[in-house]
């Protein structure tokens, strides 16, 4: 049984595919958190160590690490944790983007012709036909207890990121903005 055969058998799954190549602005958002732990009782936060994440290899670099700073910055500023050297939760960041293909379904009507495999063993084959290609961006924001060093609390957003810099930016500002609205405290 081919590959678009058995897709069609399993609807769910074809629709789940459907809806996720539909939309380009599309932002998938988890957050996973320890359960019992008080964030009322965290007062400060910073950074994990720049030297060890290599902070100096992205300021050249177009990936947004230097943004998504600033925005986690931002997020936990407004709900009224501060900046300190040494703080109850440790922040570590990371951004990764990967260029993905973007594809339509191939029509064995328009797209392909008949092969042949053995002996009068034709059939069409319709293949995904690549039509574009885009960025996709994952965020990770993970909250660590300075004191136990255990991971609190952990935040990941995919997106595509524009390629127009000043709309990236605004991207991972509204990533992490949607990380956050599901962060145990709210702003105040």
């Amino acid at each position: 049984m081919t590959a678009s055969l058995h897709l069609l058998k399993t609807p769910l799954l074809a629709l789940a595919l459907g809806l996720t190549a539909c939309s380009a602005n599309e932002q998938l958002t988890q957050v996973d958190q320890k359960s019992g732990v008080n964030f009322a009782n965290y007062k400060t936060y910073n950074f994990m160590d720049e030297v060890a994440r290599n902070d100096s290899a992205f300021q050249r670099s177009s990936t947004g690490i230097f943004d998504l700073k600033y925005a986690v910055t931002q997020a936990m500023e407004r709900r009224g944790y501060r900046k300190a050297a040494q703080p109850d939760l440790w922040i570590n960041i990371g951004l990764v983007s990967q260029t993905r293909i973007q594809t339509r379904p191939g029509d064995f009507r328009t797209d392909a012709l008949p092969q042949y495999i053995g002996q009068r063993n034709y059939h069409w084959d319709a293949r995904d036909v690549p039509v574009g290609q885009y960025e996709e961006g994952v965020a990770t924001i993970e909250l660590v207890d300075a004191t136990r060093k255990e991971l609190v609390w952990q935040g990941t957003t995919t997106s595509v990121l524009p390629k127009v810099r000043t709309k990236a930016t605004k991207q991972i500002n509204k990533a992490v903005e949607a990380v956050f609205e599901q962060f145990p405290v709210q702003p105040k």
